[in-house]
């Protein structure tokens, strides 16, 4: 492949482990910012600035360019499909969510807002790819366990039984670029999991296990966590997370091997996110 593929939020940890596993089958990257001078990106990566809102920052993106890794920005997404026909673009790997499978109603929000950005791609006319991960490893950090574990050991949550898939952002980027660069892909539909069904506590635990020190769980009822997370998140992202939490507490997740049969290795444990993230805790 000698033309770019461009990544939208190059800087982003998805966006930024897209980078990195095209650059390491060798190829060429170009990548978005909204301030581009502020990636830091290996010097071989192109960089271009462009904002999913804007249109007009949109046709020198994608010129050139004949695969695109998009995130799921519904505002804009109508402009984002022209400008991509027009330059030609033939293949788009969309990060969406399993949200849009309706399997969780709380989630209803989050769903839509996907579902919008997929609907609008279905219409365009390009071909695509959607990956339709659930729950991030990395969404512990949007919670605040970070800061709670460096400076009191304690990470404050409801339903601390809540299970997950808690997906490694690396295994979703490995499905995205064996997409963009293998035949084959274009018109899947991938709900794409982590290994194991694990719990917050759990979590919790192999966080713990990762950095050498106790970390203590202090349960929350769901109206204390929307005290606590309500600086955090707008009340859509709480009232969806809280719903979910809810619905999976004591439930173990379902989990499939399809980072496996895509990438040809097996999903990252979340053992191994903990270890590789120790740091952050």
């Amino acid at each position: 492949m000698t033309t770019p593929v461009l990544v939208f939020g190059g800087g982003g940890r998805v966006g930024r482990a897209v980078v990195d596993e095209l650059l390491a089958a060798g190829v060429p990257v170009r990548a978005t910012g909204r301030d581009p001078d502020r990636l830091r990106l290996p010097s071989t990566v192109e960089t271009v600035r462009a904002d999913l809102t804007d249109p007009d920052s949109l046709p020198a993106a994608l010129k050139g360019v004949r695969k695109v890794f998009l995130y799921a920005v519904p505002q804009g997404v109508e402009h984002f499909a022209g400008a991509a026909r027009e330059a030609g673009v033939e293949h788009v790997v969309l990060l969406s969510s399993d949200t849009v499978l309706d399997r969780i109603p709380a989630r209803r929000a989050i769903a839509d807002m996907h579902r919008a950005v997929e609907r609008a791609l279905d219409a365009s006319g390009l071909a695509t790819t959607y990956l339709r991960p659930d729950n991030f490893a990395s969404n512990v950090l949007l919670w605040g366990w970070a800061a709670s574990i460096r400076a009191e050991g304690v990470v404050r949550l409801p339903y601390p039984e809540s299970h997950s898939d808690a997906i490694h952002e690396r295994d979703i980027a490995a499905v995205a670029a064996a997409a963009l660069t293998r035949p084959g892909h274009e018109g899947g539909r991938y709900l794409i999991t982590g290994p194991e069904s694990v719990t917050q506590r759990r979590q919790a635990e192999l966080i713990a296990e990762a950095i050498g020190r106790p970390v203590r769980i202090e349960e929350l009822t769901p109206e204390q966590a929307r005290r606590v997370y309500a600086e955090i998140v707008p009340d859509w992202v709480l009232d969806a997370t809280l719903g979910y939490w809810a619905a999976t507490d004591g439930v173990p997740y379902a989990v499939n091997d399809l980072v496996e049969r895509i990438t040809g290795r097996p999903a990252r444990t979340f053992a191994r996110w903990a270890r590789e993230h120790a740091g952050e805790f």
